[in-house]
């Protein structure tokens, strides 16, 4: 059974136990479905909390104080009406645009959760929304798919059960990873095998940590040691493997990606804070405005205002000055309202909406390669975009759009990818300077240009240190090569530098052609060679 430990009023998981295939024994625990939300709001709970969320502006919450004082006939000189219209205006027009970006999440939620998944139930694959899958259901996923879950990888298509992901949604990147299923679970290709298997997972409560995961699995009286390598995450993109099933362990608002997500929070721009102080500054001037006046008629109804009581008798509870002052200073509160600028913030709304249209239509903002323009989500924080000062990167590919390409190199001291002209001058490399031919590689890469025809020269003469360095460059990366065709290679690579290197080599006359946990795979000027892999110095953080 999970461990629970008691922390106020909920109770805190300290230990998850999953069994494959048996739903009925995990849905005892309570565990959360794969069902997601990232709105902030519903039909029944919109009005209260916005309303809550809108009232935190100072502007608002002091036209509510007015209104109530309006109503009150001793000191009121203007109708409540006067005040109710323009704050009513205000909360509806912010309420509908804060309605309209929810709308988007809503959409966008369920977009999510009616994606399809292929869920393994009584002996058949059954296609299942993504709201509907369970801990511990076993799914199927195929290339180019999402993962639905959290989930163990238990086989693939791939030998040694091994499957590539691209976890763009999960880190930015858009390299593959690789991840691999335990030797025990990697032959359970069949459905019928799948159907049998009843290993139960114990692994460490949900948690946020992308990089981090510790298990083990009990299955035929044995346990195996899971880790990170062993899972795929939501929000992750199966690549370059046909198919892959894997066993749900966390789901929904559990994963990882959600844990990391948190909840939807109020957003206040630095506009909305400066507008607060302003408000704040012109309410602490009419509360003098108002001291003052108040002083003034409690100083004219000593001095001269009693005089008038022969023909304007006063009621009792009027028959002290001070008082008087004091019903006076509310009175001048509700008659000098207008300084406090409540139709500020519709205008802000406004210049926030224009703004987005701004965006949506900047032609400098538009990537031709992909047919694709920017789109303002919100409206909410449209002005910060202009407060930014320093540009602060980790990685020049931030800069750079990670496009890397091979321009020169240095062997044994002699470099290779400048141009020279007969007087050996260096010629400066334009669009009109002429390529090196690669023609006698039928397997490289057409879009891969280099101007200096003394490296393909050398390779030729199959000079050793020119052929060791490419061989270097073939063999010592990550890549993961792809062959679509015979004779078409795509490398999908962790990093562009490894890309373009790799790619460098190949159209070099080595052509890094396959790779297995054990070995790589070479074609060295038309010949094959396999290499023994003896270890790996992965790129991590």
């Amino acid at each position: 059974m999970p461990t629970w430990r008691r922390n106020g009023p909920t109770n805190v998981e300290k230990e998850r136990r999953v069994k494959a295939n048996a739903r009925e024994y995990n849905e005892k625990f309570l565990y959360a479905n794969n069902h997601i939300k990232t709105s902030k709001y519903n039909i029944f709970t919109f009005l209260p909390i916005n309303l809550f969320e809108q009232f935190q502006r100072v502007a608002n919450a002091y036209f509510v104080v007015l209104l109530i004082l309006q109503l009150i006939p001793e000191i009121s000189s203007l109708s409540w009406f006067t005040t109710i219209v323009p704050l009513v205006l205000v909360l509806v027009i912010t309420a509908v645009k804060d309605a309209s970006d929810d709308y988007f999440r809503h959409k966008s939620d369920q977009q999510v959760n009616n994606r399809q998944s292929q869920v393994l139930i009584r002996g058949s694959l059954q296609k299942e929304k993504w709201m509907n899958v369970r801990v511990g259901d076993i799914i199927k996923l195929e290339n180019n798919q999402f993962v639905a879950a959290d989930i163990l990888l238990l086989c693939s298509s791939e030998p040694y059960g091994l499957c590539y992901i691209e976890t763009a949604e999960l880190d930015g990147e858009t390299n593959l990873k690789v991840r691999q299923a335990l030797s025990v679970t990697s032959d359970l290709g069949d459905v019928s095998k799948l159907m049998d298997f009843d290993g139960e997972v114990v692994c460490e409560p949900p948690n946020n940590k992308l990089d981090k995961f510790t298990g083990t699995l009990h299955w035929k009286d044995n346990k195996y040691s899971l880790d990170n390598e062993n899972m795929l995450l939501r929000g992750c993109i199966l690549r370059n493997t046909e198919w892959c099933f894997g066993m749900v362990i966390f789901a929904g608002l559990q994963t990882k990606l959600m844990q990391n997500c948190g909840r939807t929070k109020f957003k206040r721009t630095s506009i909305d804070k400066l507008m607060n102080t302003l408000v704040l500054w012109i309410f602490a001037f009419l509360i003098c405005m108002g001291v003052i006046l108040a002083i003034g008629n409690t100083i004219w109804e000593t001095c001269i205002g009693r005089k008038f009581e022969l023909f304007l008798p006063r009621d009792d509870f009027q028959s002290s000055a001070v008082f008087s002052g004091f019903l006076t200073f509310w009175s001048y509160i509700i008659i000098l309202n207008t300084v406090v600028p409540i139709s500020l913030y519709v205008s802000v709304e406004v210049l926030r909406l224009g703004h987005s249209f701004f965006i949506n239509w900047d032609r400098k903002m538009y990537h031709s390669q992909t047919d694709t323009s920017a789109e303002a989500r919100t409206t909410t924080l449209n002005e910060e975009l202009g407060q930014v000062e320093f540009l602060f990167s980790d990685k020049t590919g931030t800069l750079t759009q990670n496009v890397m390409v091979f321009s020169k190199c240095s062997i044994t001291g002699r470099t290779y990818g400048d141009v020279y002209d007969e007087f050996n001058e260096k010629v400066e490399i334009t669009e009109k300077t002429a390529c090196v031919d690669f023609s006698f590689n039928p397997l490289c890469d057409q879009g891969f240009k280099f101007y200096d025809c003394s490296l393909v020269e050398a390779v030729k003469r199959e000079e050793s240190a020119v052929q060791e360095f490419f061989r270097l460059l073939a063999l010592c990366h990550t890549v993961m090569p792809e062959e679509k065709s015979e004779g078409k290679l795509e490398y999908q690579a962790q990093s562009p530098d490894e890309g373009a290197l790799v790619t460098a080599a190949r159209n070099f006359g080595f052509i890094f052609r396959a790779r297995t946990p054990e070995t790589i795979t070479l074609c060295e000027m038309g010949r094959a060679v396999t290499y023994e892999l003896l270890a790996i110095l992965d790129f991590n953080n």
